[in-house]
Parts: C-alpha cells; structure tokens; sequence
C-alpha cells in the first residue's frame, strides 16, 4: 500500500504543469482607413491574418506568452482596416523536460490564449463599424513545425 502512494505521488510530480497567472493586451492598434477616407461601404474585403508568437523567461518556472495577430482589410487594393494586437499570458509550467519546453511554450500556451484574442477581435472589428470579424482556429503545430522549417532552411542557405 505505502509502494502504491508514493508511486501516485512520484507519477503526479512528474505530469506536465501549467497554470496562467495572469492574461493580458500588451498592445492593442485599429484604424479605421475607410471612415478616415470616408470611403464609405467598402463591400466584402480581402482579410489577412499573420501570427507571430515570443516566449520570454521570467521569475522561476514563469513565462510570458506573446500572440501577436496582425490583420489587414483590403477592397480594390485599398486599405480598409488595420488591427495589431499583441496579447499575453504569463504562465507557470513545471516538470516539462527543457528539450519539450520550447515547443511547449509555443503551441500549448498560445491555444489557450487565443480564445481570448479571438474574442477581442471580434468586439474591437464590431466596434470599429464592420461586422464582426471571426478570426479561425490556428493550428499552432502546424505554425511551430513551419517556422522550424523556415530555420532549417535559413540556417542551410548560410552554410
């Protein structure tokens, strides 16, 4: 029985961690460049969406979480609107082995904070006169393993 506890205790310490402390908007930009150019209705823009992502080691096992989304609107090759967001989560992770931890930081930490990003998307794009803008589903994997490949090439170009 004393061989079962303390197996559940060493295989409960040993189980990946994570907890957000705190979530936040570190920076947050829209323009509205058809109201300024009174433009009026612009009909159905094209919309771009770039993600771009940052880990930065803070006090012990936290770590902040960048999600940076860059949204541009165009109809007929003008601008219509502009959104910069850059949405943080400070996180506590423990037991995730140091060669998983990167990955980790960039995949799990960011699914779980963009729900959040989504929704203020969506209220800043409805609020800034357009209908709201319901940003899709990222697959953060599939984001990682491309800039992983982007690396390698990179680093084979130099060599």
């Amino acid at each position: 029985m004393a061989e079962e506890t303390e197996e559940t205790a060493t295989a409960e310490q040993a189980s990946p961690r994570l907890q957000i402390v705190r979530q936040y908007i570190r920076d947050l930009s829209f323009e509205n460049v058809a109201a300024q150019k009174n433009t009026g209705n612009p009909g159905q823009p094209e919309i771009t969406v770039q993600v771009n992502l940052d880990a930065r080691k803070g006090q012990e096992n936290q770590y902040e979480v960048i999600l940076k989304l860059t949204i541009a609107a165009k109809a007929e090759e003008e601008a219509v609107f502009m959104l910069e967001l850059d949405y943080a989560g400070i996180f506590v992770i423990e037991n995730v082995p140091d060669e998983q931890l990167h990955p980790f930081l960039m995949i799990e930490c960011p699914r779980m904070l963009f729900p959040y990003v989504r929704r203020i998307v969506t209220d800043v794009t409805s609020d800034g006169g357009f209908p709201p803008l319901n940003v899709d589903n990222i697959d953060f994997v599939q984001l990682y393993r491309a800039e992983l490949a982007r690396q390698a090439a990179e680093s084979k170009k130099v060599n």
